[in-house]
């Protein structure tokens, strides 16, 4: 870590507002918005020392816009603890796992997987489902296999993981998006911290840079969350929200990295 300037703790507190809007609204954008904005605007040269230091302002972000949804009701807890608990183990191994990676291979990699969640989430019946939906036997299984999967390419790219977790959680549940992305939040934090807990015992994490980029991110949440409530009541709309935002940042990763 090194001492930062002024204008850079101005551009990281601008970053993780808008990283803690994406968050409130769609219920992803952490990482794949902040570890962007920390290697090419804050100017961290690091790619694993941005992963890091984004895993951490995004988890504690994540949690803090969970409480502004856990106060509308929208968060499904049991489907949530399910999704997290099983995500954790992955999470652990994924970011073991992302860090004998080569970075500009890690980012090409992401923009790929972003692209292909974009694409599954423009699918008509994406923007279904069940407000009422309660765990059973078939959809905890169904949450844990998922929850598995998705914290395992989570902490392998270094992100909280909201754009695999809300369709991982709409999938294994069927619930509709806005409880999806209230119910992320839980596995976003939670994932993001195991996450930041694996790269900070390497050394990888800003604290400064992180300590500016949650205080942002915090104030980010609240209109995020406002957001979200209002365009749940169109149909669709959240999801064509979600998608178009994972393709334009896909993008940008992919013309920087290459």
């Amino acid at each position: 870590m090194v001492a930062i300037t002024l204008g850079q703790a101005i551009i990281a507190a601008a970053s993780g507002s808008a990283v803690g809007f994406s968050l409130a609204l769609v219920g992803g954008g952490g990482s794949i918005l902040a570890v962007p904005a920390l290697l090419y605007l804050v100017g961290i040269g690091n790619t694993h020392l941005a992963i890091g230091t984004s895993a951490l302002a995004v988890a504690v972000n994540a949690f803090a816009n969970l409480l502004q949804h856990a106060r509308k009701q929208t968060v499904k807890w049991p489907c949530a603890t399910v999704f997290a608990a099983s995500g954790i183990a992955g999470a652990a191994l994924g970011s073991s796992l992302g860090k004998l990676v080569d970075g500009r291979h890690l980012l090409l990699l992401f923009a790929a997987v972003m692209v292909i969640v974009g694409i599954a989430m423009l699918r008509p019946k994406a923007a279904e489902g069940n407000p009422d939906v309660r765990i059973t036997p078939a959809i905890g299984l169904k949450l844990v296999l998922i929850g598995l999967v998705t914290g395992t390419i989570s902490g392998f790219f270094g992100i909280g993981g909201g754009f695999l977790i809300v369709p991982g959680i709409m999938l294994g549940s069927g619930m509709p998006m806005i409880n999806a992305i209230a119910s992320s939040l839980f596995s976003v934090g939670s994932f993001g911290l195991t996450t930041a807990a694996n790269y900070a015992w390497s050394g990888l994490i800003d604290w400064t840079i992180a300590g500016w980029f949650i205080a942002g991110g915090i104030l980010g949440g609240l209109f995020g969350t406002r957001m979200a409530l209002k365009a749940a009541r169109h149909k669709g709309l959240l999801n064509r929200i979600f998608a178009a935002l994972i393709f334009v940042v896909a993008g940008y990763t992919i013309w920087r990295t290459v």
